[in-house]
């Protein structure tokens, strides 16, 4: 699933040492298969499947304690999941609070303001970031408020990537206030939204600028993967802004080619 789905993510992981690369992939394997309910419009009832979801997490959390629980669950990723959690010490609520970003996307809406955007962010992106640098290790608290900044910065260069796609499912994650103040009635190429945009990437640069020490806090031997995956989330943004936003002419991404250059440009700073 990594290697197929993770577009970004993967490239980064490949930098790790086996045992922590694995313990990506079944973090990842986890995160995706929330997103992929949240999203899957073939579900009879996805808000659901999700809660059925959350209580096989809990079932297998359970498990894994000491004193055993319920069984495990039926799944493939259930038993590389709980390994994962154990050895890096997760904290169990990150899945909880993923599980409930992701819900809140079942059915149509429209985010009123920053606020509720950054709790959004919080929940379907920075609880990955406070997981994965479990994953890199790290010592210092602070590492944490960097790694949930990192992830508003992430999140934040998704929304303004996937307008046109999240508009068509019924989804607009950039606040109404602030569509308001900068008059943009709907998305389409106007002066007003060309505005409007650049300030919503001037907003998420400032979250990688405030979340840039955070290399410097995780185990060096995995400072080039976390390296590699902002600095192309970091690229992308650049790219939607220097495509002076058209963003709604088709997705915008980097190519392979272009990661490929990010992952070899890790691979020597590491050495």
């Amino acid at each position: 699933m990594a290697k197929s789905q993770a577009k970004n993510f993967y490239y980064s992981f490949v930098l790790l040492d086996e045992p922590r690369k694995k313990a990506m992939c079944a973090v990842y394997a986890f995160m995706r298969y929330c997103d992929d309910l949240s999203d899957d419009l073939g579900l009879a009832n996805r808000k659901e499947a999700l809660e059925n979801w959350q209580k096989d997490l809990t079932a297998a959390l359970d498990s894994s304690r000491d004193g055993g629980g319920e069984a495990v669950p039926d799944h493939p990723l259930w038993p590389a999941f709980l390994d994962t959690v154990s050895r890096f010490a997760i904290p169990h609520e990150y899945f909880y609070e993923m599980i409930e970003g992701v819900s809140s996307d079942v059915e149509p809406r429209q985010i009123e303001t920053f606020d509720e955007l950054y709790q959004y962010c919080y929940q379907v992106a920075s609880v990955v970031g406070m997981t994965v640098i479990h994953i890199f290790g790290f010592e210092d608290p602070r590492a944490l408020g960097l790694a949930e900044k990192c992830g508003i910065a992430f999140q934040l260069t998704n929304i303004m990537r996937d307008i046109r796609e999240d508009e068509a499912m019924g989804r607009r994650y950039l606040p109404a206030e602030e569509l308001e103040r900068f008059h943009v009635a709907k998305f389409e190429y106007t002066p007003e939204f060309f505005v409007f945009m650049r300030f919503q990437g001037q907003r998420a640069q400032l979250y990688y600028d405030e979340s840039r020490e955070l290399l410097e806090l995780v185990d060096p031997k995995c400072r080039a993967s976390l390296w590699a995956l902002i600095e192309i989330y970091r690229r992308l943004l650049q790219k939607i802004n220097s495509s002076g936003y058209r963003v709604l002419d088709g997705r915008i991404r980097l190519t392979t080619t272009q990661k490929l250059a990010v992952v070899a440009q890790a691979f020597l700073k590491r050495r």
